[in-house]
This record gives structure tokens, sequence and C-alpha cells, in this order.
């Protein structure tokens, strides 16, 4: 299982849980909440200094001593969010964090770690996941 929380393996036979389910992040994703956070995500993604995200962890640091990000750890940066602290596995207390439903950050986080090809480039994620996050703010 993936830090989302989605196996490959769900049950076929639960068609309508999966229906609600997508129901559930479509319906986080167009509230008030839902759409102020993907506002404010576009906007830490495009004030990031360097455009490149992580998979599998919030907050990386590397050697030169830089903060690397996944796409909610971006929006935590920007925030100010104390992220050390945080199990970037425990999807009900990043989504407390962030004042998302839980669905919602299971969401986010697959579209980050797991969306894109095999072997995605950072800065290749940055983009897809921009473009993905634009697509999710409806117009006013």
């Amino acid at each position: 299982m993936s830090r989302s929380g989605y196996v490959d393996d769900y049950d076929q036979d639960d068609q309508w849980g999966h229906i609600r389910y997508r129901g559930m992040i479509a319906s986080a994703t167009r509230g008030k909440r839902g759409q102020a956070f993907f506002r404010d995500l576009l906007a830490a993604l495009d004030a990031m200094p360097a455009k490149r995200l992580i998979r599998n962890d919030l907050i990386r640091e590397d050697s030169t001593g830089y903060e690397n990000v996944c796409t909610l750890g971006a929006l935590g940066r920007a925030r100010r969010i104390d992220m050390t602290n945080l199990d970037p596995d425990d999807a009900e207390t990043v989504a407390g964090k962030f004042d998302i439903a839980t669905p919602l950050a299971r969401e986010v986080v697959w579209e980050n770690d797991e969306a894109g090809p095999w072997r995605e480039t950072p800065e290749a994620r940055w983009l897809r996941v921009r473009t993905w996050v634009a697509s999710q703010i409806k117009e006013a």
C-alpha cells in the first residue's frame, strides 16, 4: 500500500463503494474549503524557488541543506506548518493539518506519488501536478 492508502486489489464487487468514494473526492474538491485549498496550493507551487517535487515524504532535506517537498509539503512550507513530526502516511492527521477532507488528502498524495510515469523526474512531477492542481480550480 502507498502513503495515499490506495490499493490495487480493492473489492471489484463493491463498485458502489468506489463510486461513493469518488463522489466524496468530487464534493471535497468543489466545496469552499477544497477550492480555497487548491488556490493556495497553486500559489505555493508557483512560489517554489526550485520547481521540483519529491515522492513518499512531505519534506526531505538534501545534502546541501535544501528542503525538498511533495505537493502537500509545498503548501505546508507556504503556510508555515511544522511538518517535522507529521507522519506522511497518516492521511487523517495530514488532512486535519491542511483543513481538507481525508479523501482529498489521499487523492493529492496519489497524484503526487503515483499518477505519473514510473521514472518521472522531480521537475516533470512539479509540472504535471501543477497542471492538475490548476485544473481543479473552478471559475467563480
